[in-house]
């Protein structure tokens, strides 16, 4: 008893479209989000501190150190 497999003609799923505008507040977040990440990683207690004390620094100590950044 041979069965035999019949291929079934199935349509492809279409892409998922995604409109611009949709994608743009959140893009502008992120990048927004990822400066000040960078700002507090990498500038914070240095030249153009906002904050005094050296909180922010032992905070992201690890990371400036991480990602390359010097900070002694």
């Amino acid at each position: 008893m041979a069965q035999s497999a019949v291929p079934s003609q199935q349509a492809a799923p279409a892409p998922l479209r995604i409109p611009l505008r949709d994608i743009v507040p959140w893009a502008v977040f992120a990048a927004v989000l990822g400066l000040v990440l960078i700002y507090f990683v990498g500038a914070e207690q240095g030249a153009t501190s906002l904050f005094s004390g050296t909180w922010v620094h032992e905070f992201t100590h690890d990371g400036r150190h991480l990602l390359g950044f010097p900070c002694h």
